[in-house]
């Protein structure tokens, strides 16, 4: 037991620089205000002050939360359907389609959302096929349903493959004493499949909220800087204004929202299982 202590000692290290610094850090700057002189500076929580006595950063916090709420619904009612079809085939056709799934992923994302500007911009291929069946015209691009196309094309294999993780792992002894039973298909998936996949559909709404609500490269690429999220804020204050103690701040308040939310998650996940939380 020892020896594997032992063995954990460079990841802690590891976990110490990497993580808890630079968290610590962002911590120190956003209840700091710089002084004079380069190691002096003062307490302060005017930043966490600021932002929560401007209704233009509230609405901001808003609209970054209904926009992952709208995209991590999307993506479940998208996902779970190929997810249940996916698992309902052979090993060896699921991994085929699985494969089909993730293989966009092998591409970098910043790729992947530049590929969708040609396509959503004037004379690309999606208007091109909107204007064959009457409902060309409209703009597509730089507006708020490009940039909710855009995060459920990224996030959306993120809530499939939890799903079918869930779905694959199930007991199918269980869907045979079903029928036994004599429920029918529609009984079976309610009373059955859905409550058994719920983990996994937790782990794919907790995937897709969190990189969802923070993002700032997809609205800033299919947006055209016309669709401001909390992400693009938060690079804003530290790259383009230099206010890094505000910036921090901000940051701070969206750790602290997601860590709210995944305890949340996490609840109803124990409570799903019909466990208590470990202490």
């Amino acid at each position: 037991m020892k020896k594997f202590s032992q063995l954990a000692f460079p990841y802690i290290i590891w976990a110490a620089l990497m993580l808890v610094l630079p968290m610590a850090l962002i911590a120190l700057y956003s209840v700091t205000e710089p002084g004079n002189t380069i190691i002096s500076f003062t307490l302060t929580l005017d930043h966490y002050v600021k932002f929560f006595t401007d209704p233009d950063f509230l609405i901001i916090l808003w609209r970054s939360l209904w926009i992952a709420i709208k995209t991590t619904i999307i993506c479940l009612l998208l996902g779970y359907p190929v997810a249940f079809f996916i698992s309902r085939n052979s090993e060896k056709v699921q991994n085929l389609l699985v494969l089909c799934v993730t293989l966009p992923m092998w591409i970098n994302m910043l790729v992947r959302t530049y590929a969708w500007i040609g396509l959503l911009s004037e004379g690309g291929l999606v208007q091109r096929i909107l204007s064959l069946i009457g409902l060309g015209g409209s703009e597509l691009l730089y507006t708020e349903g490009a940039v909710l196309l855009g995060m459920v094309y990224n996030f959306l294999p993120f809530m499939i493959l939890q799903i079918n993780t869930s779905l694959c792992k199930m007991d199918h002894s269980l869907l045979e004493a079903s029928a036994d039973l004599g429920a029918n298909p529609v009984q079976t998936f309610v009373r059955v499949i859905l409550p058994l996949s719920l983990p996994g559909v937790i782990n794919g709404i907790t995937l897709v909220f969190l990189p969802a609500v923070s993002s700032f490269f997809i609205p800033k690429l299919l947006g055209g800087g016309k669709y401001f999220l909390i992400g693009n804020m938060i690079e804003n204050q530290f790259i383009t204004v230099g206010e890094w103690n505000f910036g921090s701040a901000v940051s701070m308040i969206m750790a602290v929202i997601m860590m709210l939310l995944m305890m949340a998650v996490r609840k109803v996940e124990i409570r799903n299982q019909g466990g208590k939380e470990e202490k």
